[in-house]
């Protein structure tokens, strides 16, 4: 790889950036010199923002802490003369040079939001280091014939309203924006609520009134697809900490700090509602009581076993219970139930429900044209792999037992009922008993193959004449749903040492960071300065952004 220009130091230390701002918690973000900071400055920058008891953070979309980096976005940005606009979704993007008369251009960027108590590295990571590849691109004295974007979308985890790449969902029309608008977090405010508190400058909270005042630079009867927005990316590319150990586990004559994204595996999430019978616990005897906490664990042990049976991934991390006192037996439960896997298949088959080419209710078109979908290990290792799943084997309740309920709150022995039970489950009838209701489905969306090895190559791998690894990922990305749309979109993954994500413990080396941003700071030069042509996107339409090798891309 051709490196352009350095990268400084910034102080990454394990687990978490260098503070440079004010107090923990704090609602502000500092600032970094011009020229003068790597992406370890940046990252410290913004370091106590948002900071939760647990050294993790809680950056969710709207909220002061999001809005206060929203601000050092737009700061940062100012800072490098670039002009800021914010499109009709609330996504923000920084423009060096004009995409209207010059584009369509490069852009590069992430998400600053997050899970609750999650790490500092997932998302900050990928626009800390596209204004550091900007700032080296300049000091190499690089000049584009073409726009540079960077690019902050919001509300990518979906933490707060519950569905995840809802600022690049919006903006590309994957959803309907009267839809989006009615989503409502936990206090019962929706989208269009939480907006219409937000002040003109996208900034800070204030008040307004009017039917159509502009929130956050975005307009509530405006709000969603964005054609105009849309038009000016001629390529997409991310950048992002692994979130996994596939770069770790390496072996040393293979050891690469950055690997190429192919392709995000098909994923979904669904809900279940256990009903029960509100009564007081001390009085109430264990025979004539209806409680959903007892379906509620049988559910967990059996989405683990329909996961092991079908080798996925599928996880029961967030449960609300009614009313949620200690000494009241529950009047209902409600769960959500994320799954993923390398093909739609498998991830169907855990839910017990058919496969499908429809797209569902909020889902994604895929990308099409690859029959063979990468996955979590490269071709490097011998072919198409598949990522393993725990084998270890828990309870799966399949014995049933005094006291267990059914999935609907009624009272009785699931002892005998193969369909209620993980000994059901592990025989292949999947969650569908328990009448999962799908909340958002995003099919496998492949990246562009072209683009891929063109990034691979340019990347490179340090004292090798190899090119990058290519490889598949779990997790959802806003690239998928550009990708998804028909933008030319590519990733670029940072190595993560534990492979531990969404998570205080999310971590990335300072000198893999580092080597993150002379990557991405390569692949933009290369982007921004070759006068050919991009392959075209799904739709068809060829996107004038660079050069397009005739290598395809291996299905890794």
């Amino acid at each position: 790889m051709a490196a352009v220009g350095g990268v400084s130091d910034g102080g990454v230390g394990r687990g978490e950036p260098r503070s440079a701002a004010p107090g923990a918690g704090s609602s502000r973000a500092g600032s970094s010199r011009v020229g003068s900071t790597g992406v370890g400055g940046f990252l410290a920058a913004i370091a106590d923002v948002g900071r939760a008891p647990s050294g993790g953070y809680e950056r969710f979309a709207w909220t002061v802490h999001d809005l206060a980096l929203r601000e050092w976005f737009a700061a940062e940005a100012a800072a490098r003369g670039l002009d800021v606009t914010v499109d009709r979704a609330g996504n923000q993007w920084a423009w060096w040079g004009d995409p209207d008369a010059d584009g369509p251009g490069v852009v590069t960027g992430s998400h600053l939001d997050s899970v609750p108590a999650g790490g500092a590295f997932d998302g900050p990571l990928g626009v800390a280091s596209a204004f550091a590849a900007l700032d080296a691109l300049r000091a190499s004295g690089v000049t584009p014939v073409r726009p540079l974007g960077i690019v902050n979308f919001s509300d990518e985890e979906g933490a707060r309203f519950g569905l995840a790449c809802l600022g690049s969902r919006a903006v590309t029309g994957t959803v309907p924006a009267e839809r989006l608008l009615a989503l409502r977090d936990r206090a019962g405010d929706s989208l269009a609520d939480v907006l219409g508190r937000v002040s003109p400058s996208g900034v800070g909270v204030g008040v307004g009134g009017g039917e159509t005042w502009r929130s956050g630079g975005v307009r509530l009867d405006h709000y969603g697809r964005d054609p105009e927005a849309l038009a000016r990316i001629g390529v997409f590319v991310e950048l992002h900490v692994e979130q996994g150990r596939y770069l770790a586990d390496l072996p040393v004559d293979e050891a690469a700090p950055v690997a190429v994204g192919a392709a995000i595996w098909p994923h979904g999430r669904w809900r279940v509602d256990l009903a029960g019978e509100a009564n007081h616990a001390g009085t109430t005897p264990l025979a004539h009581r209806h409680d959903p906490m007892l379906d509620l664990a049988r559910l967990i042990t059996d989405v683990r076993a329909a996961a092991e049976h079908t080798g996925a991934l599928a996880t029961l991390a967030k449960v609300e219970v009614e009313p949620n006192g200690v000494n009241a037996i529950p009047s209902r439960v409600r769960a959500w139930i994320d799954a993923r896997a390398e093909t739609e298949q498998a991830v169907r088959s855990v839910i017990g429900a058919p496969s499908s080419s429809e797209p569902a209710n909020v889902g994604v078109v895929a990308a099409s044209g690859l029959t063979e979908r990468p996955t979590l290990r490269s071709a490097a290792d011998g072919g198409v792999g598949s990522y393993a799943a725990d084998s270890r084997a828990g309870s799966h309740a399949a014995d049933g037992g005094a006291g267990t309920h059914t999935a609907d709150g009624r009272a009785g022995d699931s002892a005998g009922d193969p369909d209620r039970s993980g000994r059901g489950v592990a025989g292949g009838t999947g969650l569908g008993a328990w009448r999962p209701v799908e909340e958002s489905w995003t099919p496998a969306t492949v990246f562009d193959p072209a683009l891929a090895a063109r990034l691979a190559d340019v990347v490179g791998r340090p004292g090798s004449a190899l090119p990058a690894p290519v490889i598949g990922t779990g997790a959802g990305h806003d690239a998928g749903i550009l990708a998804a749309a028909g933008v030319p979109s590519a990733m670029l993954f940072v190595r993560n040492p534990t492979g531990v994500s969404h998570s205080p413990a999310e971590h990335a080396e300072q000198a893999d960071c580092d080597a993150g941003v002379r990557a991405l700071t390569a692949v933009l030069a290369d982007l921004l300065t070759a006068p050919a042509r991009l392959p075209s996107g799904p739709n068809g339409s060829a996107r004038q952004a660079g050069r397009a090798p005739s290598v395809p891309a291996d299905p890794r």
